[in-house]
């Protein structure tokens, strides 16, 4: 098939599950329109966003520059979108389908040139269509497509022998999920180890880089961003920023629980995609050699560099929303391992086993779109139903001038409109350092910031929800079938230093 009528039954295929999908949202959520999101976190980036579009510097508090997001890119897009065309967080929906679209269409790109077979390249950009998590990723206002497309357009570049695009492209996709770093050396080692390319190789990510890390340091004290601090869990950086745990927990138990679980995702996305992986490296590894294999290896090295440098939950983690990058290259490297099967120069028999197995990719990818949809729209039930809700709750019902303290920051912040403190630290980094001595710690800090209301799940935190001297309950939300909130209870308190009661306590202040 040409490429326009590639193209046109690739977009087609992509619109027939989107569509799926949303039906199954209508069904189980019910007539949330263009608003419904399944994590809470997107709300986050449109917070971000609409704060850079309206001139106040990238910031969750209006004035306050953090470095709360481990996707910049993927946040200043939105505020470009945002500025251009209205605070609108459908924008992230729409920039998400296109990327969809533009991975499997690069998938399909990619496929080509390792396998030189049109049949597979129609098949890769197909299957990249069909799978559930790239569908999710699509509608889901996160970064994930994002960081798909330029993961394999990085690929696709590398391929043609243009290391200065695919540097460039690998610095990017860091921007947008920062396990892409990975590439970089898998990258180098695939090609002449001469001075000059790698001055490139390592040079054009570091450029791309060093703003947001300059950024980070000034914000958050690290390189790392406020969030990647107060979610890691263990591992290498982890170390270095002050988290203890055994060796074996380091270099065994974990590495091998994130490789059984990627595994294990893979499987759940398309159950022949673990089969072929291996048969599929050989086969790269026989035509084009460690320029094309070495790159390709880090679907071997993905779930070991999560477990090994900066651990916080693991490959399939929300739909594999740290993982899906890497889907169009696992779906590409699945399908060379089919080339052996070409009807070229052998008998017809090899010929009906390679359309039987590109049949079985096929179905396979959408016997898993049914749980996928199923799983979305709970997701987005979840968060409407919870943190949605609360936001326009705070928003009717608190003082315009209230700080809030809350454990989740997304929908709640954007939607209020009001001043947030952030007691698990991802976008109020000073509060890490008290969230390492528990909830004591963090009502310490709570005693100094002084919010007006604390939006918790209380059984993240029942010392703190059972202070009556300080917390009093006001309203609750309980989600009678929870599949993606952190609890299924999320209560709002008033607090003893509510500028709102009689007698408010005294606020202290940061000291």
């Amino acid at each position: 098939m040409k490429g326009r009528g590639a193209l046109v039954l690739t977009a087609a295929a992509l619109a027939a599950a989107l569509g799926f999908f949303l039906q199954r949202e209508r069904l189980i959520a019910g007539p949330v329109g263009l608003l419904g999101f399944p994590l809470d976190d997107s709300w986050i980036h449109f917070q971000f966003a609409r704060n850079v579009a309206e001139g106040h510097g990238f910031a969750y508090n209006p004035g306050v520059p953090v470095s709360g997001s481990t996707a910049p890119l993927w946040t200043l897009l939105l505020a470009g979108l945002f500025k251009a065309g209205g605070a609108y967080p459908a924008w992230a929906k729409a920039a998400g389908v296109a990327f969809a679209l533009g991975a499997a269409w690069l998938a399909r790109r990619l496929c080509l040139t390792w396998t030189g077979d049109a049949a597979l390249g129609l098949t890769a950009a197909l299957v990249t269509a069909w799978s559930a998590p790239m569908v999710w990723g699509a509608l889901s206002g996160m970064e994930v497509t994002l960081a798909a497309l330029l993961v394999t357009a990085a690929l696709v570049a590398h391929a043609a022998g243009r290391a200065s695009i695919a540097a460039a492209l690998v610095g990017l996709a860091v921007l947008a999920r920062p396990e892409s770093v990975l590439l970089v050396p898998l990258l180098w080692l695939a090609g002449p180890l001469t001075a000059r390319r790698s001055a490139i190789v390592w040079g054009l990510p570091a450029v791309i880089l060093l703003p947001w890390v300059a950024f980070n340091v000034r914000t958050a004290g690290t390189p790392l961003p406020a969030t990647a601090a107060a979610k890691i869990e263990g591992g290498l950086l982890g170390l270095l920023s002050g988290a203890r745990e055994s060796a074996v927990t380091t270099f065994l138990s974990r590495p091998w629980q994130f490789e059984r679980e990627w595994i294990a995702w893979l499987a759940s996305v398309n159950v022949l995609l673990p089969v072929l992986l291996l048969p599929g490296l050989w086969v790269l590894w026989r035509r084009g050699g460690r320029a094309w294999a070495l790159p390709a290896s880090i679907l071997l090295l993905h779930p070991l560099g999560m477990a090994l440098l900066a651990p916080y939950r693991g490959p399939a983690f929300q739909e594999g929303r740290y993982s899906i990058q890497l889907l169009p290259l696992a779906i590409v490297v699945a399908l060379a391992a089919l080339l052996p099967l070409s009807p070229q120069g052998r008998g017809q028999g090899e010929g009906w086993l390679r359309r039987g197995a590109i049949v079985l990719l096929l179905v396979a990818s959408l016997a898993s779109l049914g749980p996928g949809a199923t799983r979305y729209a709970w997701a987005v039930q979840n968060i409407d139903a919870m943190q949605v809700g609360l936001g326009r709750w705070v928003d009717a019902h608190t003082p315009a001038g209230a700080r809030l303290a809350l454990n989740d920051v997304g929908a709640i912040g954007y939607l209020g409109r009001r001043e947030v403190v952030d007691v698990m630290g991802l976008v109020t980094p000073a509060i890490i350092p008290y969230r390492r001595d528990g909830e004591a710690g963090i009502l310490r800090y709570l005693e100094r910031a002084c919010p007006d209301y604390l939006i918790i799940f209380p059984a993240w935190f029942p010392a703190l929800s059972t202070r009556a001297d300080r917390f009093t309950p006001i309203h609750r939300v309980r989600l009678e079938h929870n599949t993606v909130a952190g609890a299924d209870e999320m209560v709002v308190y008033e607090t003893a230093w509510n500028r709102w009661r009689p007698g408010p306590l005294a606020c202290p202040g940061p000291g």
